[in-house]
């Protein structure tokens, strides 16, 4: 046995070394003309007049993983397909943090889910906060790596691009962080905003650290997010581990029916267009906002998003909604207490929050 395989039977929940999760009809290998053994309804709802839902759908869909795996350049079996990242996140969880007795390494300002999944497990979060600097937020990976290692944290949860900071954080920091990790914890890099980066954790790093996990999701760049198509690339072991802990049938078939298509080339070079698009955006938007009165800084962003600090926030809140524009008030976080993160629009979308920040100075 590899010491990344070791690794991640170590990290394992004892309770679950054991224990083989759910069988469920879809996970028979036999095949035949006449299905009766999921107790699925016999005919057809009148809603669903062809019939193809009142079958239960497969739990990880051939086609669905092959394609995802194609799209981040690994094997099928280095896949599995979630209902979003959220739920690689809470599946991470389960699997390698007893209840009541784990421990999770986080950076925050960063994506809640992390330490609301953890909390919901019993499991202890371990903040290391970010930095904010001249050049941005700055995770302090070195610290993270000690961090996990005083605790005996089994996962340390990186957001590459970061959410909201929109930080940028190089691979070759994240090889070096699993590097020191290996045989201790996983380090999840969540990459759901991976595509609007100028680079990103990728196959290579996946091929030389066994105990590095990424997360990924068609929400964002692909504009899938109601379907709830997410990815977690790991290791075959790691993939098996936590499919273990996943429900039954978690992909809806309309939902994968949807990837699968938006998968196909020409799907992806729309993508491709639109995320380029949101990256020229993202820099128009950002020296306009930063020329305003009403706006203290703009921080560099690798994402979809823009993290701004506001001369009143309360008042370029306001502002916005009363423009019809609803951002993502931040001010909870006192890290933000003066923060608004703007997700990237149209270009006139763009326009209408540009021009509602800048007649606050009119109205000052």
């Amino acid at each position: 046995m590899s010491t990344a395989a070791s690794t991640a039977q170590r990290l394992l929940r004892p309770d679950l070394r054991e224990f083989g999760g759910y069988r469920s009809a879809r996970s028979s290998q036999a095949s035949g003309q006449v299905w009766l053994n999921a107790n699925e309804s016999a005919q057809a709802s009148s809603a669903d007049p062809g019939g193809g839902l009142r079958r239960y759908p497969d739990p990880q869909p051939a086609a669905l993983r092959e394609a995802l795996a194609r799209l981040y350049a690994v094997a099928p079996a280095q896949v599995l397909a979630t209902r979003g990242s959220d739920e690689g996140i809470d599946l991470l969880l389960r699997a390698f943090c007893a209840p009541g007795q784990g421990a999770i390494v986080t950076a925050p300002p960063v994506f809640g889910m992390y330490a609301v999944c953890a909390r919901l497990h019993g499991a202890r979060v371990v903040e290391v906060p970010a930095e904010d600097t001249d050049a941005g937020w700055r995770s302090d990976l070195d610290a993270m790596a000690q961090a996990a290692l005083a605790a005996a944290a089994s996962l340390v949860f990186v957001c590459a691009p970061g959410n909201p900071t929109g930080e940028a954080l190089e691979p070759a920091a994240l090889a070096a962080l699993a590097a020191r990790l290996e045989g201790r914890a996983l380090v999840v890099v969540d990459g759901a905003y991976a595509e609007y980066a100028d680079a990103a954790a990728g196959a290579d790093l996946l091929a030389a650290h066994d105990n590095l996990v990424l997360l990924r999701t068609l929400s964002k760049a692909h504009a899938l997010a109601a379907a709830r198509i997410g990815a977690v690339l790991a290791s075959r072991e790691i993939v098996g581990l936590l499919q273990r802990c996943q429900a039954p049938y978690p992909l809806a078939q309309p939902a994968v029916a949807a990837a699968l298509a938006a998968l196909q080339p020409a799907a992806l070079a729309a993508t491709a267009a639109r995320v380029a698009q949101a990256r020229a955006e993202r820099a128009r938007l950002a020296a306009a906002l930063a020329a305003l009165p009403a706006v203290r800084r703009v921080y560099p962003s690798q994402g979809n998003f823009l993290l701004v600090r506001c001369a009143q926030a309360q008042a370029a809140y306001d502002a916005l909604l009363a423009a019809g524009i609803v951002v993502r008030d931040m001010r909870a976080d006192p890290r933000l207490a003066d923060a608004l993160r703007i997700s990237l629009g149209t270009p006139a979308e763009n326009d209408a929050v540009i021009a509602a920040l800048a007649a606050l100075r009119r109205a000052a």
